[in-house]
C-alpha cells in the first residue's frame, strides 16, 4: 500500500513539473513570436546542414532570407523564391526558367515567412538544455508533432534567452534525416527596396516562364 502511494505521489509531482515545463516552454515561445512581429522587416543570413548517416548523406549550404509580413525573398541551393502575397515566383538561373504558382498551390509546406512562428501550431512543448555558445545563452524548447503521422520526429528549437531571436533549429527524422539550421546574421527594420517584393518579368525575357495557368 506504501508503494502504491508513493508511486501516486511521484506520478502527480512528475506531472507537475512537466506541465510547468510546458509552460515554461510555451511562455518562452510567445516571447520569441512577439519579438518577431513587432519588427517592419527582418533579413537573415543562414547556415543549412542536413545529414543521415545510415544513408551516407551529408549536405552543406548557406542561404539568405528577407521578410516583410507574409511577403518573402529566399535565396537559396541556387534558387531565387518570392512571395508577393497573390503569388509565389520561383527563378532557377541554372535552367533559365521561372514557375509562377498561386500560394495555396506551391508544393512548400513550410513557407520562410513561417519559419519563425511554425512551432504556434501542432506542437507540444517541452523545456529543454541551457548551452552557452560563445558567449550566448541558448535555451532549447523540445517540440514533438501533435500528429502522430509526421514525418518529424521531435524539433529542437534553440533561442538566444537575451534577444529572444531563434539561433538555430534542429530537426529529427523518423527517417533518421538530422536538419540543422544555423541563423549566422539577424537584422531588422533594414530600408528594402519598394520593388523588393515585385517581380519584374522584363528580366527574364530569355526564360522559360511558367505561369501553370
Amino acid at each position: 500500500m506504501r508503494k502504491l502511494v508513493l508511486v501516486f505521489v511521484l506520478s502527480v509531482f512528475a506531472f507537475n513539473v512537466n506541465a510547468q515545463n510546458a509552460e515554461k516552454a510555451k511562455k518562452l515561445l510567445d516571447e520569441v513570436s512577439a519579438k518577431v512581429n513587432s519588427y517592419e522587416n527582418i533579413q537573415i543570413e543562414f547556415k543549412y546542414e542536413l545529414n543521415n548517416k545510415e544513408a551516407n548523406t551529408k549536405q552543406e549550404s548557406k542561404g539568405n532570407v528577407t521578410l516583410e509580413g507574409d511577403k518573402y525573398l529566399l535565396n537559396f541551393l541556387g534558387f531565387t523564391k518570392m512571395y508577393d502575397t497573390k503569388k509565389v515566383y520561383t527563378i532557377v538561373p541554372a535552367n533559365e526558367e521561372v514557375t509562377i504558382t498561386d500560394a495555396d498551390e506551391d508544393e512548400t509546406s513550410l513557407s520562410p515567412s513561417q519559419m519563425l512562428t511554425f512551432y504556434k501550431n501542432g506542437y507540444s512543448y517541452a523545456w529543454d538544455i541551457l548551452q552557452n555558445v560563445r558567449g550566448r545563452k541558448i535555451q532549447y524548447v523540445k517540440l514533438t508533432p501533435i500528429d502522430s503521422e509526421s514525418d518529424i520526429k521531435s524539433v529542437l528549437l534553440g533561442i538566444d534567452i537575451k534577444t529572444k531571436h531563434i539561433y538555430n533549429l534542429i530537426e529529427t527524422g523518423k527517417n533518421g534525416t538530422n536538419t540543422t539550421l544555423t541563423v549566422n546574421s539577424f537584422k531588422t527594420n533594414q530600408p528594402l527596396s519598394k520593388s523588393l517584393f515585385i517581380f519584374d518579368e522584363s528580366k527574364y525575357e530569355d526564360y522559360y516562364i511558367d505561369k501553370n495557368d
